[in-house]
């Protein structure tokens, strides 16, 4: 964008987009260095970098504060986890945050379980839908993962300018998309999967951010709930955060865009996953 950016706006940047990610299936992708990735985002190099170690040591102040949590660590012990298990969270921009509840959860397994070399790679990339996620899970299935957790389908829901008559992905379509993403876990890997539903927005933020309305980005929480709904059905744990939040409670969670999640949000996120999917079996 070529435009002088607050700081509040180069945050937001920070934040949801990672222009690694984006490139990550071209052959000199590993080759973006830190000044491309402030290039492509229109920021400097100096502040990209602080920037970056920031949000990360972030990441890890927030798996501190739920460490010192009571419960937390027994949560985190009861995980299904066995020694060298490899954990893949499959999702969008809530999860390629640098300091994504992915981020934080693999600070909290490191943290208290150091001993069992389990490790969380984040397969995320900005604006995915569930159709992209379909060409992502052969990369994801190529890791041998012992868990898929699948943080995916928000921007099935989304829709593009000022009088949208459809979502990106019908909601038939993203039921058939799910259950063919679990088919590719269940029939080639031994890994088993962890559903966790988009949660609801701020739909009027959405529509007057700043960013946002320029591509004319729009959502209604109707249709996140259907996408939310079609994860449940399978037989596998869910972690259904659309139901856990309500619209009190996202207003302190949720960045200015009423979108994407701030430190804070991020860490919550971490504590539910955490804590629902260690009552799982």
């Amino acid at each position: 964008m070529s435009m002088e950016m607050s700081e509040q706006q180069m945050h937001w940047m920070m934040k949801v987009f990672q222009p690694e990610r984006t490139v990550a299936s071209l052959p000199g992708a590993a080759s973006l260095t830190m000044q491309a990735r402030a290039a492509l985002l229109g920021l400097d190099p100096d502040y990209y970098s602080a920037a970056i170690a920031k949000l990360t040591a972030g990441a890890k102040t927030s798996a501190q504060v739920l460490l010192a949590e009571t419960d937390v660590g027994a949560m985190i012990d009861r995980l299904p986890l066995r020694k060298d298990a490899r954990i893949f969270a499959l999702g969008d921009s809530r999860t390629s945050d640098p300091q994504s509840w992915a981020v934080i959860l693999q600070a909290l397994i490191s943290t208290r379980r150091p001993d069992d070399n389990i490790s969380v790679v984040a397969s995320a990339v900005s604006g995915d839908t569930t159709t992209h996620g379909l060409v992502r899970i052969g990369e994801v299935l190529a890791g041998r993962p012992d868990w898929v957790l699948f943080f995916l389908g928000l921007n099935d829901a989304r829709m593009q300018g000022p009088k949208p008559t459809k979502t990106m992905v019908d909601r038939k379509e993203t039921a058939r998309n799910l259950a063919e993403l679990r088919s590719r876990v269940t029939g080639e890997t031994g890994a088993r999967c962890l559903w966790i539903t988009p949660v609801a927005v701020n739909e009027n933020r959405v529509s007057e951010h700043w960013a946002l309305s320029r591509f004319g980005v729009r959502f209604r929480n109707e249709n996140i709930a259907q996408v939310a709904a079609a994860m449940h059905g399978f037989g596998d744990p869910v972690v259904d955060l659309f139901q856990r939040f309500d619209a009190s409670s996202l207003n302190d969670l949720l960045m200015e865009d009423g979108l994407h999640f701030t430190q804070v949000g991020q860490q919550r996120l971490a504590f539910e996953i955490v804590r629902c999917w260690s009552g799982s079996r």
